[in-house]
């Protein structure tokens, strides 16, 4: 692939990639705590400590003295109610399999641009353990929905493309490759988001991670 179009861009004021999913820095690579997953995410179910409703008089007697011998255990099930509501707030919130675990994820990003006519965006090109895929955060303000192709260069000229649909919300949102097991060294990454009117109308933005690697090519 060509090196990055010149699109008439300006520096946005919006953090794109921390609102959509928590720090993510420009320049070079970094590590941090993997936070987002797909664009449209689930929120964590919610689990509440709710008192069991339990036998009453007469049974309640028998109930207790069934248990008798239990001593310092009636608390367990409370106990247990405590840590399976702990476990669930730690759960990750998108369904992404890796995310969660305490991998340390390395991102490298591009400068963040915006269109004249409303598109914000920020590539990216992440690393979390053998595995490596392409990320672009955007903004649409257009009001119209529009479309954007993600396209991750990696090594010896191999390319993986995804095609996206970009809501007219205006909200952060985010399109993400596929990932795949890394090839050579990370920095032989490179990501290029280019986002278009729907159908066949002209493009708006282009966005990249950085140069595309020379290796290959």
């Amino acid at each position: 692939m060509a090196g990055l179009l010149a699109v008439v861009a300006l520096t946005a004021a919006l953090p794109l990639a921390g609102a959509s999913a928590g720090p993510v820095g420009d320049g070079p690579e970094r590590p941090v705590a993997e936070q987002a997953g797909p664009a449209q995410t689930g929120a964590a179910d919610k689990v509440d400590d709710v008192p069991g409703s339990g036998p009453s008089g007469r049974d309640a007697s028998e109930s207790d003295a069934s248990r008798s011998g239990a001593s310092g255990r009636v608390g367990a099930p409370d106990e247990k109610a405590r840590a399976e509501k702990e476990s669930a707030a730690r759960r990750p919130q998108d369904g992404s399999l890796l995310t969660g675990l305490g991998l340390a994820t390395t991102t490298r990003c591009g400068p963040q641009l915006a269109s004249p006519g409303g598109i914000e965006a920020q590539t990216c090109v992440l690393t979390q353990g053998e595995d490596t895929w392409a990320r672009t955060y955007y903004r649409n303000a257009t009001g119209s929905e529009l479309t954007a192709v993600l396209t991750l260069m990696a090594p010896r000229g191999r390319t993986v493309q995804i095609h996206c649909p970009v809501g007219a919300e205006d909200e952060p949102g985010l399109c993400e490759t596929p990932r795949e097991r890394t090839q050579g060294s990370p920095s032989q990454y490179a990501a290029v988001a280019e986002y278009a009117a729907a159908g066949d109308g002209p493009l708006l933005l282009r966005s990249g991670s950085n140069s595309a690697p020379s290796h290959g090519r």
